[in-house]
């Protein structure tokens, strides 16, 4: 049994197996994590502590009214957190007030069938922290894997760098530039996801060139070509390297629905047909 899913390239459609292998490529949102400068905070209220208070005074009872639970409240947590903590989405709207001449979108303004596509994951473990992920480096990884991008295509870029997400070599990064930015952009690609900390390089390494050159061009160009063309990134990701195939497979990564903001978490999804997983049941 297959399904029709929309796809974002003129109205067409692309058949969707009905059996298919999820893997998980998210990051968890973590209490003061190493591999955030501005880390969440998370106040976990429990089910004999605050929790059961919080119950016996909203519902007016005694602990031991509590029958069904042997007198145990609720579980809940408070988060403290940016919208950019975590595997997230960056709308247009976090590069700049504007896009492409018109008001940049939010992340509640975005298509849905941007979130839900094809995807290709490109091989960039070989381009060391710091270095610049050129145009000449996608096509060859492009060419490597036998691929030709397509509109809506949702490009994963695996620099292998989620394996030091609790430590502060996690950092440590190689990522893209404008131009490159841009030119995926121009093939119809308008998801960019990293397996790493930002979709450019590491911030150390942007202020290292501009204190040498005085070229403010040099900060954050890879979100800064929002400006011109509109797109989304998705930062944060992991696991890229236990997807079995480079393409064929799809991707979910819906972002919350926070209204009017520059950004959301999002639980983002490998979708690989069973066939392509090797047979292996969902």
């Amino acid at each position: 049994m297959t399904r029709a899913l929309p796809r974002s390239d003129k109205g067409g459609v692309e058949v969707f197996p009905a059996r298919v292998k999820l893997i998980d490529l998210s990051l968890p949102i973590e209490h003061e994590a190493v591999s955030e400068p501005m880390p969440a905070r998370i106040r976990y209220i429990t089910h004999d502590g605050e929790g059961l208070e919080q119950m016996k005074q909203i519902f007016g009872v005694r602990e031991e009214d509590l029958v069904w639970s042997d007198g145990l409240g609720w579980a809940l947590e408070e988060i403290t957190a940016i919208t950019h903590t975590g595997t997230h989405v960056d709308a247009p709207y976090h590069y700049h007030p504007t896009a492409e001449g018109r008001p940049a979108r939010r992340i509640d303004e975005l298509p849905l069938e941007w979130f839900l596509a094809p995807a290709v994951r490109l091989d960039v473990k070989h381009i060391e922290p710091g270095r610049r992920i050129r145009i000449a480096d996608l096509e060859e990884a492009l060419a490597g894997i036998d691929y030709r991008l397509k509109p809506g295509d949702v490009v994963l870029l695996m620099t292998g760098r989620d394996r030091f997400q609790h430590s502060p070599e996690y950092y440590r990064q190689p990522g893209l530039g404008r131009e490159e930015v841009l030119w995926l952009v121009d093939q119809g690609v308008r998801v960019i996801g990293i397996d790493a900390y930002t979709l450019d390089r590491p911030f150390a390494d942007m202020v290292s060139d501009y204190r040498e050159t005085g070229d403010g061009r040099h900060i954050w160009p890879a979100h800064f070509a929002g400006v011109e063309a509109e797109y989304c990134q998705i930062e944060k990701l992991a696991n890229l390297d236990q997807i079995p195939v480079d393409h064929g497979f799809w991707i979910s990564c819906f972002p919350v629905k926070i209204a009017g903001a520059s950004g959301a978490w999002c639980r983002a999804v490998a979708i690989v047909p069973e066939q392509a997983a090797g047979g292996e049941s969902a």
